[in-house]
């Protein structure tokens, strides 16, 4: 469906050109005083110059055109020049019934679908989720989620870190522990038992354990590091520990996604770059993009516009190492291959912006993606506590995501049973779900790039600009849905009637915002602009809700007309939830 703002703007534009005026200055946008009008067209101030006329003439004389428009119900001019607007009641009636009659609700797919690869999660094997993963997995999976609504075919990659140095670490520590393991037995041929020599949770105690004594200990640390390399140079029995590594934390980490509602369809990390790596350095040396510079092999990335200084993006270190800058690029040569993408965004800590204009700089400037293919970074800001530092435990730790998620849920539980509102086998469920929309709402109501407080008690709240009140809202309206239908009657065949009151074509026109809404945060890679729109969504129903008597409305057709608003209205706030990664219970 097209947009109301576009629909306006078509009749705009007729009425700017028979008045004489270019249909240029026909953009009409929201109202920023609802007060006063509902949208609004600015354009008389912009011709104001270009034609010597004041700018109410021009207002004016548009206005005059837009007399027998089938979806303005008034246009006003107003000094010195604004046109204000207010929608026909019976076109917003009609609007929401096209919506309600489409899948989609009226969000337009895109004519041109992309193939778009989201880079998120970004975690590291052999260690546990914790709260710093939070906020790439949640932002990229809602990001993920709304490109495919409007149309693209988009592939998530959690990109993970398998290649490094805590692999090394990972070996030295085991080798320490259990030397007796075949593993280590240079001169062992035989296979490799297909059991790990480990379980998770040791796993997840060997490398913290490790990382810390090879700080103080500098002979374990060099053992390490060569044990990285002999790793990633194709140690028969390291790549078999590896393997084990990966089996085991890959197992870990898709159940913990799972509990986040975060699902990836690649698997991928930085090993599976390896074997692209050859390659693309010899390419780079022959075609002269890369050069030495102190040893080490760099292709220069600066430009004249810079006002700061990019440094060269690092290929190779002195030591023929590879680094961040490699295993990216390599992964961008294996996306081309395999996916040939239109576009690929990265998601990770703000603090990475240089690096992604270095290696973005680079896969452009020696053509390892293709010109066209759009490379979009988004950091995202910290995730702080109450004293305004980085989220921590009480021990000053920082808390394992699994621990967070679990906390909030027995919060959740507590309170649903003291309300008593929620049957008993339904309670942990339910808690599970509102647990959910407390954290990712808390999260993705935020700015991606700002950094920002996670409020347990806030965003835990049944009240306010939180998770937990967009689902109340939702659940609030199955009930009244529910209560119709027990009163036998059917929700099928409803149409929205026009609007009788204020608080009534205020929830209309909210809803009718949806399709302006999705496309929006699509373009600006936003969730946030989900959340600020379901919570004025929620408002305006609950107005609604508090003014009006629905289901105690006395004519028929009125009440037909008031249920199927509230089921348009619960279409749209349960696409957005869909759309930023949780979903709502049937009673809270």
């Amino acid at each position: 469906m097209e947009k109301i703002v576009s629909l306006l703007a078509k009749e705009l534009e007729e009425a700017f050109g028979q008045a004489g005026y270019e249909k240029e200055y026909a953009k009409v946008t929201l109202s920023n005083r609802p007060d006063l009008c509902e949208y609004q067209c600015n354009g008389a101030m912009a011709g104001a110059k270009a034609y010597k006329k004041a700018p109410i003439m021009i207002a004016e004389a548009v206005v005059a055109n837009l007399k027998d428009s089938a979806c303005i119900e008034s246009a006003e001019a107003v000094k010195p020049g604004f046109i204000n607007i207010r929608l026909d009641k019976k076109f917003v009636a009609d609007y929401l019934n096209a919506m309600l009659e489409e899948e989609a609700c009226g969000i337009e797919k895109l004519e041109n679908p992309k193939t778009i690869i989201v880079d998120y999660g970004g975690a590291n094997v052999a260690k546990p989720l914790h709260v710093g993963h939070l906020r790439s997995a949640i932002i990229g999976e809602s990001i993920k989620r709304i490109g495919r609504y409007m149309g693209n075919k988009v592939i998530g990659d959690v990109h993970l870190g398998d290649w490094g140095y805590q692999m090394g670490l990972v070996i030295t520590e085991l080798k320490k522990r259990q030397p007796e393991l075949p593993y280590f037995d240079e001169a062992f041929e035989g296979e490799y038992p297909s059991e790990a020599p480990f379980t998770i949770g040791e796993l997840e105690e060997i490398y913290p354990m490790a990382s810390a004594y090879a700080k103080d200990h500098e002979e374990y640390k060099k053992e390490a590091l060569q044990a990285t390399y002999l790793l990633q140079n194709g140690h028969r029995g390291y790549r078999a520990v590896w393997k084990h590594i990966m089996n085991i934390s890959v197992a870990d980490l898709k159940k913990n996604y799972g509990n986040l509602n975060v699902e990836f369809d690649l698997w991928k990390g930085e090993a599976d770059a390896q074997e692209y790596i050859p390659d693309m350095v010899e390419r780079l040396k022959a075609e002269g993009y890369a050069h030495y510079d102190d040893g080490a092999l760099v292709v220069d990335v600066k430009e004249e516009s810079d006002t700061k200084e990019v440094p060269p993006c690092m290929i190779l270190k002195s030591d023929g190492a590879a680094l961040y800058d490699t295993t990216d690029l390599a992964t961008l040569v294996e996306r081309e291959k395999f996916y040939a993408p239109d576009e690929v965004i990265y998601l990770t800590d703000k603090r990475q912006e240089l690096h992604f204009v270095q290696v973005f700089r680079c896969a452009k400037k020696t053509g390892i993606v293709r010109e066209e293919v759009a490379l979009r970074f988004l950091g995202f800001g910290t995730m702080n506590g109450k004293d305004g530092k980085p989220f921590k435990t009480r021990d000053g730790g920082v808390m394992r995501l699994e621990y967070l998620l679990k906390d909030i849920e027995e919060q959740m539980y507590q309170k649903l049973s003291d309300n008593r509102t929620v049957a008993e086998e339904e309670i942990a469920k339910t808690a599970k779900q509102i647990a959910l929309a407390a954290v990712k709402y808390g999260d993705l109501s935020n700015q991606a790039s700002k950094d920002y407080v996670f409020d347990v008690e806030r965003f835990t709240s049944f009240e306010g600009n939180t998770g937990p009140y967009i689902l109340y809202t939702i659940v609030r309206i199955k009930s009244i849905l529910a209560k119709y239908e027990e009163m036998g009657n059917t929700l099928e065949g409803l149409e929205v009637n026009p609007a009788n009151t204020e608080s009534e074509k205020a929830l209309m026109l909210e809803a009718a915002k949806f399709n302006s809404v999705i496309e929006f945060a699509y373009e600006e890679l936003a969730p946030h602009k989900i959340c600020a729109y379901i919570y004025d969504l929620a408002n305006a129903f609950n107005r609604f809700y508090h003014e009006v008597k629905i289901l105690g409305e006395e004519d028929t057709d009125v009440k037909k007309g008031y249920i199927a608003l509230l089921k348009v209205t619960k279409k749209v706030l349960e696409l957005c939830i869909d759309m930023l990664g949780f979903e709502a219970p049937e009673r809270m």
